[in-house]
C-alpha cells in the first residue's frame, strides 16, 4: 500500500492540481483519491465515493485525471474539540479500499494520523498561511511551488527538495524520478 499525503499552505493554492497531476504521472499505483476536508459540501455521509469524472469537484477531477476510486471524506469532531475524528474515518476508509490499495490524501492534519511513505506540501509564496500547514510542516518531505518553469532545489544533506513546477498537473520528470525513488518500496515501480 503506498500512501501520499498531498497538503498545502493556503486555500486554492493548488493541492488538488497536484494531487491530479501525481495520479496522472503514476499510472501504475491505480490511485485512490480522498479529499479530506471540514466542510460537508452538502453530503451527509462522513466518507462519500464520487463515480463521475469530470471537472465540477475536486473528486470528480481526481477521477478525471485517472484515479480508479475517489472519496470526500468529512471526519467527526471529538465532542465539542475541533480535532477531527481521523482513526474512525480511516477505519471506515480501509474497510471499504481492501488490503493493497494505493491512497492519495490531500489534506495537512492527516499526515499527523498516520505515516505515509511520502508527504508533499504546496507552498503558494504567502507569509500567511493556514493553522494546519503547520501541523503538516514537520510530516513534509518535499516543498512545492508553482513557478514559471521547472526545477529543483536542494540544499544541504538533510534538506528537503523543493519542487517548481511551471503546471501543478503536469509533474517533471526530475520530480517523477524522485518520486519513483521515494516510493521504490512498492512493486509497482519500475526500474527504468
Amino acid at each position: 500500500m503506498a500512501i501520499i499525503v498531498v497538503g498545502g499552505s493556503n486555500r486554492g493554492v493548488g493541492k488538488t492540481a497536484l494531487v491530479c497531476g501525481l495520479i496522472t504521472a503514476l499510472p501504475e499505483f491505480a490511485w485512490t483519491a480522498v479529499k479530506i476536508t471540514s466542510h460537508n459540501h452538502g453530503v451527509t455521509q462522513p466518507l462519500w465515493e464520487e463515480t463521475t469524472p469530470g471537472q465540477g469537484t475536486d473528486t470528480a477531477r481526481y477521477l478525471a485525471a485517472g484515479a480508479q476510486r475517489a472519496f470526500l471524506a468529512t471526519p467527526a469532531l471529538h465532542d465539542d474539540s475541533p480535532v477531527p475524528d481521523f482513526p474512525q474515518l480511516l477505519a471506515e476508509l480501509w474497510s471499504k479500499l481492501g488490503p493493497g490499495a494505493h491512497v492519495l490524501f490531500e489534506s495537512n492534519r492527516i499526515a499527523q494520523s498516520l505515516k505515509p511513505d511520502l508527504c508533499l506540501l504546496v507552498h503558494g509564496g504567502l507569509a500567511w498561511h493556514k493553522a494546519s500547514f503547520s501541523i503538516a510542516l514537520p510530516h513534509g518531505d518535499a516543498m512545492v511551488a508553482l513557478s514559471d518553469a521547472d526545477g529543483m532545489i536542494v540544499g544541504g544533506e538533510q534538506s528537503k527538495p523543493i519542487f517548481h513546477l511551471a503546471s501543478l498537473g503536469r509533474i517533471s520528470p526530475q520530480m517523477q524520478a524522485w518520486l519513483r525513488r521515494g516510493l521504490g518500496g512498492h512493486p509497482e515501480v519500475q526500474n527504468p
